[in-house]
């Protein structure tokens, strides 16, 4: 960086180009993956078991805007996980409404596609407790 000015040049000419290659190349591998993922889940059968919730979570972000009034953007993710009979597992997120109609221990007939989750219909528990 001293009196020679060709260091610029250098920057320009090597570093940023290979800052845009490495910055196309991983939207490039995010967008495959995610191509494949929904290919995967097309190429998948519809299916329909007995299952069990076996956990609920949500995932709180928060965003803080950039302007005059410090104003912050808050959004929630909710997952439940499933349990099959033959106890494998499964986390799907889903909507508030769906997350807060569920409790851990529902059982019903879950539906999903491959990663994609389609929903659970709950059987009817009545309390035998007087």
């Amino acid at each position: 960086m001293g009196s020679d000015p060709s260091w610029m040049f250098d920057l320009t000419g090597t570093v940023i180009p290979i800052f845009l290659v490495v910055m196309i190349g991983i939207v490039a591998v995010s967008a495959g993956r995610a191509l494949f993922q929904w290919s995967r889940n097309n190429s998948s059968p519809l299916l329909t078991i007995p299952a069990r919730i076996v956990s609920k979570r949500s995932e709180v972000r928060q965003q803080q805007l950039q302007d005059e009034s410090q104003t912050s953007r808050t959004s929630t993710t909710y997952y439940l996980t499933y349990e099959a009979q033959d106890g494998a597992r499964m986390e799907f997120k889903v909507d508030g409404i769906e997350f807060g109609m569920s409790a851990e221990g529902d059982r019903g007939l879950l539906t999903y596609q491959g990663t994609r989750y389609h929903g659970f219909q709950r059987h009817p528990h009545y309390s035998t407790a007087e």
